[in-house]
């Protein structure tokens, strides 16, 4: 069982490097559905593993691309260590599936815009395409918008022990005009600060934790997500866009399965 929990970690490491995730996005399922774990009790030890800045490697690697932006991504940290904490509040009271069905929503929505379905449509009608927008000048805005993602996502990140990145990453690319790329480094590097601390002491608080398990995720997450930043630099943009939005698609699609 102890090789399964690292090898879990492993391939959270590789999708966090890879679209600037914590990695709760393949560690929540899988615990749930292969080590039979309680919803509260993954959401705790996911949140748990992604806790030290096990993606650092991969952080230095954007970094020294020039991708990364740290004072946003600082910004957008603070917002994530507030909102962990109401997230996880949530989650220990509420019943999340309405939540849940929104969050699904919401992914489907940014997957069909990467997947430029308007422009598959126009092909299939004109036998042309216009080709996408798959990059634009970065906006830098007012700092409190940063923050505001990030409390956003911390909330999600508390409710559904994901690191928060499946909502930054896509939040950037819509709204701040971030390289697809660049979009995945910033939020990578924002996840390194213990922005979930504040969600797992309340997880913990209410006995919802593994510690056992969230180390060696830990230690997988440490190796995949050097890997997963590698791809995603040798990666055309366009490409990785698209590879993004089919990743989305499966994660929504797992969440409609799972709250209907």
């Amino acid at each position: 069982m102890e090789i399964g929990i690292f090898v879990v970690g492993l391939l959270a490491g590789v999708m966090s490097g890879l679209f600037g995730i914590g990695g709760g996005i393949v560690m929540v399922p899988a615990l749930i559905a292969f080590f039979g774990m309680e919803m509260l009790n993954a959401n705790a030890t996911s949140l748990a593993a992604m806790l030290l800045p096990v993606g650092v490697l991969g952080v230095i690697t954007y970094y020294k691309a020039g991708l990364i932006n740290l004072k946003e991504s600082l910004w957008i940290a603070l917002g994530l260590f507030a909102g962990s904490f109401g997230g996880a509040e949530l989650a220990t009271r509420v019943d999340v599936s309405l939540l849940s069905k929104l969050y699904a929503l919401f992914l489907l929505y940014v997957a069909v815009g990467y997947l430029n379905i308007p422009a598959l449509i126009s092909k299939l009608r004109k036998n042309e395409v216009k080709p996408a927008d798959v990059s634009g000048e970065h906006v830098t805005r007012a700092f409190w918008l940063y923050i505001a993602v990030g409390l956003f996502a911390g909330v999600i990140a508390g409710m559904f022990g994901k690191g928060g990145g499946i909502v930054i990453v896509p939040m950037l690319i819509k709204f701040f005009r971030y390289d697809a790329k660049a979009a995945t480094a910033t939020s990578l590097a924002a996840l390194q600060l213990p922005v979930g601390l504040p969600s797992v002491l309340v997880y913990a608080h209410e006995g919802y934790f593994n510690f056992m398990y969230a180390g060696l995720m830990a230690l997988g997450i440490v190796g995949g997500v050097v890997l997963g930043s590698k791809l995603a630099l040798n990666l055309p943009t366009a490409v990785f866009r698209k590879v993004y939005a089919v990743f989305l698609l499966g994660v929504a699609t797992y969440m409609v399965y799972k709250y209907i």
